[in-house]
């Protein structure tokens, strides 16, 4: 008789199911609508005063760029438009942030609101009010006003910068193309004024002091103390962060920055040296330039957004209206100042302006410096500070009337940016080809650490002859899980990948957008690999950094002798479905709703304990508490009832194509000890193991071995020590014998005869006689 552990659900039938939701991902129609629909859609469920107070209603969207005319008793007071339909507002997670912004016709930002997203980092735990608050910092800006143009909202997010980042540039960057196009706040579509246009001079070229360079201001300098950032965080009204002054001497430093334009020939060749500038001046493009930042102090300008992002989110350049950024690749690490009398930097770069950026150094611009300062676990807050920079008129050829080299023509932006690339990211490596060259060290560890995974499985025959050592070996494994991969890396799975990823099956599937985060990628792929291999236990059992958690909780209740509670197998058999409910529950909401899908994924405790390391709001800590608390007693209480991601992965357990797992034909009948030991209670009681439940602990392979604790290598054991016991009483010695001396006398060498003992005496005695 075959036992009933598979809840009615037979290979067969789970091939078929899991086929079935595979065609519906890709068959269902998703109509990818065009950018006038996409407004449309999205104006429909907000009020026109949401994004203009002044405005009453919401005419037709025309125009290109495409924007909707807001009005007022029938009149113009403004226009309406999605960031995403004139510039790339996509974020980390592939897709666009949708945020409708309202303009008045004086070019002024009135309102926006954030209409759809799927950014990881707010679905994760960061308060929606904390977006939407930082958004609305822009509201009142000029985008034309290059006054304005350096003011930006400084609470900006947490943990969320680079988000940010898209969200600000998406805003600003649309909102100057709208105003233009409509002649805002006035603004020109196709036209702009006379003005003096300066280029370098690159016939000049002499090598200058540091001191002769700080005197003309080739090089400009920020310094700020611990005093004075203070006093800019006092004004910014934070009360979290004033409460947190900077520690230390309120007159040492806290940053010194220096800045100078070194593509100008005389200031690049003295603070570069002749052949690190030719380098540079070989490597820059026709309209590139290049911008030399050292600096000093505890607060880095580079911050650590380059190391894992390849974004530099402390620094930026502005110039009239337009901003830029820098990423890794446009970043060369400098050794040291070549002008005479320079300090000794620990820090010191040069950025060269991207392709496309058009930084005019006849004109000033400014560099602007993020800084933040910790008011919580997680949670910072943020200040903007900078210095204005203008090349000096000696460098600079003679004035010349140009209207074109300023002010760019603005041409008709397509319906949607993101279908067009700009020549600069034609030029550019892709996007997750920068995340993955940033990255390579933490590419290189995951690397490693699946391969001791896959070396664990192939040899598992050999491991577990060692219980004491093969325990140590897991042990370590899940605390590298737990503690690099989970809480450093939060390299933590969640059922929202799964819900994404068939979702874009649907739609615009594209695989960029999946290897954008590295270790998850390559997370998803072992993953992948296992389940054809061994199923869903090399994640679940060994990657999972929650399930890590939870195995770690349940060895420090047994070492503290907390009592252990042992469900019975029947109540057992009828929890086990719950996390296949949950998981299709969530799967067949994505169908309707993906972000409705995507919220309620808040049954995963992940977020919280993992990503978030329980700094979040009490509810979510609670339930996170209460998820892990029932591991004190019944060890994976959630992996196995709770898990929507382990259900998932169970669904295809039985298509792998290895079972390495060994079993005796007494298992189960009569032996129970690896169905009472199984620390999931995958083994059912008739011997037979179930791979939807099993997480490849191989607890059952190491007593398959165990001479003390199976029955079966007991009963194997004690034989054979009975055979060597038998055979050792067989080969009892022969009495001792002793040799006798038979001395020849016809001039022979004396032989050595043995006898027996007995027969050595009864020839003696014959002889006598």
């Amino acid at each position: 008789m075959k036992p009933d552990f598979e809840f009615g659900w037979k290979s067969a039938g789970l091939g078929f199911l899991a086929s079935f939701f595979l065609v519906l991902a890709l068959l269902l129609p998703q109509a990818e609508a065009n950018a006038s629909g996409r407004l449309v859609e999205f104006l429909g469920r907000i009020k026109a005063s949401d994004i203009d107070p002044a405005a009453d209603s919401c005419g037709q969207v025309e125009g290109n760029p495409p924007a909707a005319k807001l009005l007022k008793g029938g009149q113009l007071v403004g226009y309406a438009f999605l960031t995403n339909d004139i510039v790339d507002s996509t974020g980390y997670s592939g897709k666009p942030i949708n945020i409708v912004v309202g303009i008045d016709l004086d070019g002024k930002i009135t309102g926006a609101k954030l209409v759809e997203h799927h950014e990881p980092i707010v679905l994760v735990g960061i308060p929606l009010a904390k977006i939407e608050h930082y958004i609305d910092g822009f509201v009142g800006r000029r985008v034309l006003d290059s006054s304005d143009a350096s003011r930006m909202p400084v609470d900006i997010v947490s943990g969320a910068t680079v988000t940010m980042m898209v969200i600000a540039d998406s805003m600003t960057q649309s909102a100057i193309k709208i105003a233009r196009s409509r002649s805002l706040g006035g603004g020109a579509a196709n036209t702009a004024p006379q003005t003096v246009h300066r280029t370098i001079d690159q016939t000049k070229s002499t090598v200058e002091t540091w001191q002769a360079l700080l005197g003309d201001g080739s090089v400009r300098g920020l310094a700020i103390t611990n005093k004075e950032l203070d006093d800019l965080f006092q004004r910014t009204g934070n009360a979290a962060a004033v409460a947190r002054p900077q520690a230390g001497d309120p007159n040492a430093s806290f940053v010194d920055v220096y800045v100078a334009l070194a593509s100008v020939p005389t200031i690049g060749r003295s603070l570069l040296g002749d052949a690190e500038y030719e380098r540079l001046r070989q490597d820059l493009k026709p309209g590139q330039q290049a911008i030399l930042v050292a600096g000093d102090g505890p607060y880095s300008f580079r911050g650590s957004g380059y190391v894992r992002g390849g974004i530099f989110d402390r620094i930026e350049l502005i110039q009239s209206e337009s901003s830029i950024r820098f990423r890794d690749r446009n970043y060369r690490r400098i050794g040291s100042v070549a002008a005479e009398g320079a300090p000794d930097f620990p820090e010191i770069g040069v950025f060269v302006t991207p392709d496309g950026s058009n930084l005019d150094p006849g004109a000033p611009w400014r560099f602007q410096l993020l800084v933040q300062r910790a008011t919580g676990a997680l949670d910072k807050a943020f200040v903007t500070t900078g210095l204005d920079y203008s090349t000096p008129d000696k460098y600079l050829t003679a004035p010349v009337s140009s209207s074109a080299a300023v002010a760019p023509t603005v041409t008709s932006a397509p319906a949607s940016a993101a279908e067009q690339p700009t020549a600069a990211e034609d030029d550019e490596p892709p996007l997750w080809q920068r995340m993955w060259q940033a990255r390579k060290f933490d590419i290189a560890i995951m690397l490693a650490a699946i391969g001791v995974l896959t070396g664990i499985f192939f040899f598992q025959d050999f491991l577990v002859k060692w219980p004491r050592a093969y325990e140590r070996i897991r042990l370590g494994y899940l605390a590298f899980t737990l503690f690099w991969l989970g809480w450093y890396e939060h390299a933590q799975l969640s059922v929202v990948n799964i819900l994404t990823f068939f979702n874009s099956l649907r739609g615009d599937f594209r695989w960029d957008y999946f290897l954008r985060d590295p270790l998850i990628f390559i997370l998803w792929s072992s993953v992948a690999a296992a389940l054809l291999f061994w199923g869903r236990g090399a994640y679940c059992g060994w990657l999972c950094p929650f399930g890590a958690l939870q195995e770690w909780t349940n060895r420090l209740a047994r070492w503290a002798h907390i009592p252990q509670v042992r469900v019975p197998f029947w109540l057992n058999q009828r929890l086990w479905p719950f996390k296949y409910i949950i998981f299709l529950a969530l799967f067949g909401l994505s169908f309707g709703s993906l972000g409705l899908a995507e919220e309620a994924a808040e049954v995963e405790p992940f977020k919280t304990a993992i990503i978030l390391h329980f700094a979040r709001e009490w509810w979510f800590v609670l339930f996170a508490v209460g998820c892990l608390a029932p591991s004190l007693f019944i060890e994976r209480f959630y992996c196995r009832y709770l898990c929507a991601l382990g259900g998932a992965l169970a669904i295809p357990a039985r298509v792998r194509m290895f079972d390495w797992l060994k079993r005796y034909k007494e298992c189960g009948s009569p032996c129970q000890r690896c169905s009472n030991d199984c620390p999931v209670q995958a083994i059912h009681p008739e011997g037979t193991i179930n791979p939807n439940e099993c997480i490849q602990c191989l607890n059952c392979q190491v007593l398959y071995h165990d001479d003390q604790r199976c029955p079966v290598v007991i009963q194997k054991r004690i034989k054979r020590e009975k055979f060597l016991a038998l055979q050792s009483s067989s080969m009892v010695p022969e009495p001792k014998r002793k040799p006798r001396v038979l001395v020849t006398v016809n001039g022979r060498e004396p032989s050595v005869e043995w006898k027996p003992a007995a027969s050595q005496a009864a020839s003696t005695e014959g002889e006598n006689q």
